[in-house]
């Protein structure tokens, strides 16, 4: 098992607790998981999530790349002192989803001073990867 990067660990519950006051309740978006050195979280492919030719909207994939990204990277850091932002984020559609749960799942690439670099992997229910993206998340004192 790898050393955990957490700085604080809430629980999945404190983390979905969140969702109806956010984008991802609307969406779907669900956190699963969190390991030592990742984040997971699900996003159902439908009408909430769907582009018109009924696949899995780009945006909404990078909502949820963003989101895990956004909240790893606030997991990483002593809140007391910092909060982090998102910067940069890209993605790369893979592969479209008509049908089922999408899972994202967001690690660390580059922990600094005042920025942090992640990689979301999203995949469908059999596996095959349908997105990656990369999020630049800024590290801001709170005295700023």
């Amino acid at each position: 098992m790898s050393e955990s990067i957490w700085f604080a660990t809430p629980t999945l519950e404190e983390l979905n607790s969140l969702n109806n006051k956010t984008i991802h309740g609307p969406l779907g978006i669900e956190f699963t998981e969190i390991g030592p050195d990742y984040l997971c979280g699900t996003m159902p492919a439908g009408p909430q999530t769907f582009q018109p030719m009924g696949l899995i909207h780009g945006g909404a994939n990078v909502v949820l790349a963003e989101s895990l990204g956004s909240v790893g990277a606030n997991m990483v850091i002593d809140r007391s002192q910092y909060y982090c932002v998102g910067q940069e984020v890209n993605a790369n559609h893979i592969r479209g989803v008509r049908e089922g749960i999408v899972t994202g799942t967001g690690r660390l690439l580059h922990a600094g001073r005042t920025s942090q670099v992640w990689e979301i992997k999203i995949v469908n229910e059999a596996g095959k990867l349908t997105c990656v993206s990369r999020l630049t998340m800024a590290v801001v004192p709170h005295d700023r």
